[in-house]
């Protein structure tokens, strides 16, 4: 196997696995920008996984080839609003938001797979026939090397992840929204002076991180699982939320991490077909992306500075 060989099959493994890491820490970014710490990130994918699986399941006649594109916008809003749960508990009832989060993480694998044995009387759906298969992009596909690389049977919702921390990051820093976002979660009394309504913003935030977070479980369960079991989403949520940290709190800094976080995840699954790779015993290939996590926030949590109002309760009075 050539250089080439490897990396194709490095990248476009890579953004397979980034995808649902980028979207669910671009949630996590604007959630806590707007100063609620979102450690629930991983049961909103797990909402968002099986929401987009059973509408995939009951509607691709209905739809066809466009189902997995549409699951995910079902995914999404069933992570928006489970998301609201985590809304109401941190900015209207001031409840810890550690504790809340933890709550929607226990609460959604117990509620999906209860919901699947209901529906289907077992405890993981069968396989969707129409999920996010590789995709070729016209003429650049024909680049030399380049195009072999990157746009060739590559994973087409990695490069919308991708773009989308691009608009992300226009929004946070570009727009009077991302200014007023993330002024209630750097100094929430000050941005109240000016007339800033710091409820709803912390609620947009919340709900924007539980769809993006709900489309992050949807398109990592239509490419990478397809099906819901309990085992669908396993982690990926919280190195999400460690690529918000490692990318301090940045959208493309979330985007980056996420993409480094996709790789160590990736080789799990193709070290055995890369020549350096393939005498590693396939466990330690498989703990891999969770040391790289637990080393990397280790290494640069100290460096990392969060918004000065994440994680604190606003009261108006004071």
């Amino acid at each position: 196997m050539n250089i080439t060989s490897i990396l194709v099959l490095l990248v476009s493994q890579m953004l397979i696995y980034s995808a649902p890491l980028i979207f669910t820490s671009l949630g996590g970014v604007f959630s806590e920008r707007a100063g609620i710490v979102n450690v629930g990130l991983e049961g909103i994918m797990v909402i968002g996984a099986f929401a987009g699986v059973v509408f995939n399941i009951e509607f691709v006649e209905v739809f066809g080839k466009s189902t997995p594109l549409v699951a995910v916008l079902v995914g999404g809003i069933a992570g928006l609003l489970f998301a609201i749960i985590h809304a109401v508990a941190t900015i209207t009832l001031r409840a810890d938001h550690v504790v809340s989060g933890t709550v929607l993480n226990l609460l959604a694998p117990a509620l999906s797979v209860f919901l699947v044995k209901v529906i289907y009387q077992k405890g993981q759906t069968d396989s969707i026939t129409q999920s996010f298969g590789r995709f070729s992009f016209p003429l650049l596909e024909d680049i030399p090397v380049i195009g072999a690389i990157f746009f060739k049977n590559t994973s087409l919702m990695g490069y919308v992840a991708i773009l989308t921390a691009f608009i992300a990051w226009f929004i946070l820093y570009k727009t009077k929204f991302g200014l007023r976002l993330r002024s209630v979660g750097e100094h929430p009394q000050a941005a109240d002076t000016l007339g800033i309504n710091v409820y709803a913003m912390r609620y947009a935030g919340v709900l924007i991180a539980g769809f993006l977070g709900g489309v992050g479980g949807a398109v990592s369960a239509q490419s990478v699982n397809i099906n819901f079991s309990a085992s669908t989403i396993v982690g990926s949520g919280f190195i999400a939320l460690a690529a918000v940290i490692f990318g301090k709190w940045n959208p493309l800094g979330a985007m980056l991490a996420s993409l480094f976080f996709g790789l160590s995840q990736s080789l799990a699954v193709i070290g055995t077909q890369i020549p350096f790779l393939s005498k590693v015993p396939a466990v330690y290939l498989q703990i891999a992306p969770y040391v790289i996590t637990v080393v990397a926030l280790a290494a640069f949590f100290g460096k990392a500075v969060a918004p000065k109002a994440d994680g604190v309760n606003y009261i108006k009075s004071k």
